[in-house]
């Protein structure tokens, strides 16, 4: 029987496979919105950048607006504009609806993810905190990895309309889950405005959400460009790219639910530097092993996978400890997906820049490595001040 402490984890986490599938299903119902509405292409990805832009923006503003008695509410209410949004996606006939609806279900994801982390890291118990975020993380991994392409290939038969009825379809069916067994929320102190504001003070808290960027710009960023990168070392073979995605995704699914367990039994700080030591010894190995066969580079594809996906799980398990008795661990939350939003955005951004300047391709590997490095360099900071304050804690009162 599943342990009532994780069973709101397991709730949350069939509305983030639903928030996985909505994040990554979009860019591939771009041509077919593109031919039925009669728009340009660059018109038709705005729709990625109005979810993605009001997720990563959006949704910290209204979380740290929300008041502190009023998360119960706010996780349903956020899952409730997402589900609603789906569905009016579905119905809509012009892109300009289409834009803004995206940009509504996109702040309403936000907030539910950032809240609904927060629900199951409090209601699990320090015991079992990394495990309950790790099933949220899993949720999500999975609903990208294998709801995607689902949600893809029902759309390719019934229309793209039929993508965003599945996603409002998962949403409803956990929003009326959440509604029926959802236990009431531990009580949250008051925080001021101004008090919330203080989180951006705090320099543990940006330290943590420093190193989230960095690994956002190394591990998403490279993700971007693992077409153009195997399609580099094909040696003028017609490769498909879809089995090497396949491997990153299933790698980051299982290092999701995995990590959970290492977080309970070992600090945050240590795991997420040595998360970032194998991310970077991962995206390294890509330029490495690929001249000498590309198959080989599945090995550190499902290596990065697992890592990149698993590093916010002790990620918003040491922000949530830091946080939580402050009364903003949800803001807290809510401003680590911004980094990873931001972070993907930087990455695609300057991987794109490289690419038009005609370097090759093994430079994007090789960057995304550094870029990892400077983050675990970052981290390295975060185990001493760690191990300070531990011993500090543990020291006899003289």
């Amino acid at each position: 029987m599943l342990n009532r402490e994780l069973s709101t984890a397991m709730m949350v986490a069939v509305g983030a496979f639903a928030l996985g599938m909505a994040s990554y299903a979009t860019a591939g119902l771009i041509p077919m919105i593109e031919t039925e509405l009669s728009v340009s292409v660059s018109l038709a990805a705005q729709l990625v950048t109005a979810f993605t832009l009001a997720y990563g923006l959006g949704s910290p503003l209204l979380v740290a607006v929300l008041p502190a008695h009023r998360q119960r509410i706010g996780l349903l209410g956020s899952l409730a504009i997402f589900v609603i949004a789906n569905v009016v996606s579905a119905l809509a006939n012009d892109i300009v609806t289409l834009v803004v609806l995206r940009a509504v279900a996109g702040i309403g994801a936000g907030v539910y993810l950032a809240l609904g982390i927060a629900a199951a890291a409090s209601l699990a118990g320090e015991r079992r905190r990394g495990k309950a975020i790790a099933i949220v993380m899993g949720g999500m991994a999975s609903g990208t990895v294998l709801g995607v392409p689902v949600s893809l290939l029902l759309a390719e038969r019934l229309g793209w309309q039929a993508a965003f009825w599945l996603i409002a379809m998962l949403g409803g069916l956990t929003l009326l889950g959440m509604l029926w067994r959802l236990p009431t929320l531990p009580d949250t102190p008051s925080v001021s405005m101004r008090s919330k504001l203080a989180v951006m003070a705090d320099r543990r808290v940006v330290a943590i959400l420093g190193v989230s960027l960095l690994a956002a710009i190394a591990s998403l960023g490279m993700y971007t460009f693992i077409a153009p990168f195997v399609a580099a070392y094909a040696e003028g073979e017609t490769i498909s790219v879809t089995p090497y995605l396949w491997v990153w995704g299933i790698g980051g699914v299982v290092g999701s639910f995995l990590v959970g367990t290492v977080v309970d039994r070992v600090r945050g700080p240590k795991v997420t530097l040595g998360i970032m030591l194998l991310l970077a010894t991962a995206l390294i190995l890509l330029p490495v092993l690929a001249p000498y066969r590309l198959a080989l580079t599945m090995l550190p594809l499902v290596v990065w996978g697992a890592v990149g996906w698993a590093l916010q799980v002790p990620q918003n398990d040491e922000l949530f400890k830091a946080r939580s008795m402050a009364g903003d661990g949800h803001l807290a939350i809510a401003l680590n997906e911004s980094a990873l939003y931001l972070g993907s955005a930087i990455g695609s951004a300057v991987g794109g820049v490289i690419l038009a300047m005609q370097w090759p391709v093994w430079g994007l590997a090789v960057g995304a490595a550094a870029i990892a490095m400077l983050g675990a360099v970052l981290q390295c900071a975060l185990v001493v001040q760690e191990g300070r304050r531990v011993r500090e804690v543990d020291a006899p009162v003289a």
